[in-house]
């Protein structure tokens, strides 16, 4: 049987965009048209997609992706043996952090202590938490951020619950814009820039420059970049736009 992209990217949860991305950076490339001119994708597209969706939840690049796809001697059957493992390991990790999650909580309801940085990135790697901050020296300076990380390491936990919360809101929103197909410059996404402005607010007071340079760095190789692309592929590019856009508005204002 053959889809359509529109089909395709409902059957699997992907958005066109993403879809669309993917032939052109030559990672899914349809083998055949309809008489009309649409792409259309069969059983092995298919399979080639869900081992790049399985590499995305791995948080692998997609330039890797297709080096490994495309590698000599791949087999698909190991890879999905090695996936399974993989995300069972992960399972059991994200299983063990709920756990102590829901122990601190219980034990330490209403207390204000210092946050630690393992705290302030909840369910990442250590060494995902250094490559973070060391992007974000890199571009601001160490002392703007590290004034920045004893800032929010002082609203203590359930400030700061609240804030991480709505910032993952945010964020899911982004995404969920991205994947219906606004445009960077569409009212919901700008909707979604001020609500960014006033979330970072709570850290740092950013002007237009920041945030567009907020968005470049998101769409920079990186921890960043790699963070926004597992929400979505193409979701980093996506933000740099809508943040470069959005920062123009406030710049004319």
């Amino acid at each position: 049987m053959a889809y359509t992209v529109s089909e395709l990217a409902e059957l699997a949860g992907v958005s066109v965009r993403a879809l669309h991305h993917y032939d052109r950076i030559g990672l899914l490339v349809p083998t055949r048209r309809s008489r009309s001119g649409y792409r259309l994708y069969g059983d092995e597209e298919m399979r080639r997609l869900q081992q790049i969706l399985l590499f995305r939840e791995l948080d692998f690049p997609l330039g890797e992706i297709r080096r490994i796809l495309e590698r000599p001697g791949y087999d698909p059957a190991e890879a999905l043996e090695a996936h399974r493992g993989i995300l069972r390991e992960k399972g059991e990790r994200i299983a063990r952090l709920q756990d102590l999650l829901d122990r601190t909580i219980a034990q330490m309801r209403g207390e204000t202590d210092m946050l630690s940085d393992k705290e302030l990135y909840e369910g990442f790697s250590e060494e995902r938490i250094e490559a973070m901050k060391e992007e974000a020296r890199r571009r601001w300076g160490r002392d703007r951020v590290d004034a920045s990380h004893r800032k929010i390491a002082a609203l203590g936990k359930e400030a700061f619950a609240r804030i991480k919360a709505a910032g993952e809101a945010l964020e899911a929103e982004f995404a969920a814009a991205f994947r219906a197909g606004e445009a960077p410059g569409s009212e919901r996404t700008q909707k979604a820039c001020r609500g960014w402005e006033a979330h970072i607010g709570n850290f740092y007071q950013p002007d237009p420059d920041i945030l567009e340079g907020l968005g470049r760095m998101y769409a920079e190789p990186g921890a960043f970049r790699d963070r926004y692309e597992a929400f979505a592929p193409g979701l980093a590019d996506y933000l740099k736009e809508a943040l470069a856009i959005y920062a123009g508005t406030r710049r004319a204002e």
